[in-house]
């Protein structure tokens, strides 16, 4: 399996090239590359038999393609930097890919939460850590950051979209037709404030469902008693 590896001072992500959301950290590449071995029938739960996945049996079934910079991001727990990789075209078929493992990546996420109502979770050794509904509500106002990182106004939600499931259903719905329009190449509409750099195709999808996947895992190993 293709990953690289995104190394910041403190901490290491490794990632999987071709399959968004499998991605793991550690405080070195190798307890990066260890992470994502032990991930990897999460993973699969996640996204399910059908996307043909594969999990690596151990860190020696990782091929690395590509070595990154991390950096303050990387070191807070986000992978930050965009590979090489990530520039390929992406073709009707990739596009497919990519939207239905995100969208697996999304459900995976609302069925957790769901499926934790009422579950308390475990704080940290300080007692830090938020509670399911201020994780649900971050990972919320995440994806509509990120469907802003591909170049693409959430304004319209705000006042159109009433509640925060429909909102969040609609927002979904504009950040998959956004990846179309982006992978056919349509212009990117005009935003003379626009400063930050607008992220690949392949980047939103890996970062989205990345984050998804991170925070529904999270709740899975909070939760008290266990979720069955």
């Amino acid at each position: 399996m293709d990953v690289y590896l995104e190394t910041g001072p403190k901490k290491s992500f490794a990632c999987a090239l071709d399959w968004p959301g499998y991605c793991r950290s550690g405080k070195t590449d190798d307890e990066a590359l260890e992470a994502l071995t032990g991930y990897g029938n999460r993973y699969l739960a996640a996204v399910g038999a059908e996307a043909g996945f594969n999990p690596p049996r151990s860190a020696k079934d990782l091929v690395v393609r590509e070595r990154l910079a991390g950096g303050s991001g990387t070191d807070f727990g986000i992978p930050s930097a965009e590979a090489k990789a990530d520039e390929r075209p992406v073709d009707a078929s990739e596009l497919s890919r990519l939207r239905s493992l995100l969208t697996a990546s999304w459900v995976a996420f609302d069925a957790i939460a769901e499926a934790a109502a009422g579950y308390e979770l475990r704080k940290g050794p300080r007692g830090g850590g938020r509670d399911l509904a201020k994780i649900v509500d971050h990972v919320f106002e995440a994806e509509e950051a990120y469907v802003k990182q591909i170049g693409r106004s959430t304004a319209d939600l705000r006042t159109a979209v009433a509640g925060s499931a429909d909102r969040m259903k609609a927002l979904r719905t504009l950040a998959l037709d956004t990846m179309a329009e982006r992978a056919r190449g349509v212009p990117l509409p005009e935003n003379p404030r626009r400063k930050a750099k607008i992220w690949s195709v392949r980047y939103f999808a890996r970062r989205s469902a990345w984050h998804s996947l991170d925070h529904a895992w999270e709740i899975e190993d909070r939760a008290e008693p266990p979720l069955t």
